[in-house]
């Protein structure tokens, strides 16, 4: 019988942040690849003692396909672990191509992304209503290019909350193009290094002191940069915003408003 490949989100490192899916099935992996540079070694202590377990930050594209494909064949479970969410900024495209030519079933396990560990790092709402509804995650450009209008100058004309990966080691730049763009210089901005993990940390200032944070706290990679006006820390005192979904005037198909009430 044909085995299968697990793509499974690791999360953003905290092991307890991992869902009980993946938990499940690391525990009944036969093989696991996972990504050693970005995931902390307790999650791997979840697998299967006999399952065989390799590190793919050493590995070229083609060895982890052999990895996964030999395995499949071979009628084995394998789950590839991927850091944060498979979905963002990894490699996951290429390899479900890689095993749809094979022929080898796979499945997508969904993990928290480094995004909103930050966030709940931050404890900031980042669609907080009627200052920001939309959330543009993207990155610096770098070896990786961006594809036509997606640069940093054309996204930061949203204003919306913006996550930028990737791009700690690019922030001056970075930084720049967004204030060419439409951010003001005082807009609410953070740093957060190693989301979840134990020496997480968390800086806070404006959009325009953000390169010289991150320099002075020696911060070049493996952090989420948040901007946009629902990183203000003055939207959680008494005037600030609030959802209409709770207002008892506000009706909705399972309450019916005060002021409708006959």
């Amino acid at each position: 019988m044909a085995g299968k490949v697990y793509f499974v989100g690791a999360g953003p490192g905290d092991p307890e942040l991992l869902t009980v899916r993946a938990v499940r099935v690391l525990g009944e992996a036969d093989v696991v690849i996972w990504a050693d540079s970005l995931i902390p070694p307790q999650v791997v202590s979840l697998c299967r003692p006999d399952a065989q377990v390799h590190g793919s930050a050493s590995l070229t594209r083609e060895e982890i396909a052999a990895l996964m494909t030999s395995a499949a064949a071979a009628g084995k479970t394998v789950a590839r672990l991927h850091s944060g969410d498979p979905s963002l900024y990894g490699a996951l495209l290429e390899e479900m191509r890689i095993l749809d030519g094979a022929g080898i079933d796979y499945e997508v396990v969904p993990g928290v992304s480094s995004l909103f560990a930050a966030a709940a790092a931050l404890k900031v709402e980042l669609t907080a209503p009627g200052v920001s509804q939309t959330v543009i995650v993207t990155r610096a450009p770098g070896r990786t290019p961006m594809p036509e209008g997606e640069d940093l100058r054309a996204l930061a004309r949203h204003g919306a909350t913006l996550a930028l990966f990737l791009s700690a080691a690019r922030l001056r730049e970075a930084v720049a193009a967004l204030l060419e763009g439409g951010y003001a210089p005082d807009t609410p901005a953070a740093i957060v290094y190693r989301a979840s993990w134990p020496d997480q940390v968390v800086l806070r200032g404006d959009l325009a002191h953000v390169p010289r944070l991150a320099r002075e706290a020696g911060i070049t990679r493996q952090a989420i940069v948040l901007v946009g006006r629902a990183l203000d820390p003055s939207l959680k005192g008494p005037r600030g915003p609030s959802s209409r979904l709770y207002d008892p005037a506000f009706s909705h198909l399972f309450r019916r408003g005060r002021k409708d009430e006959r």
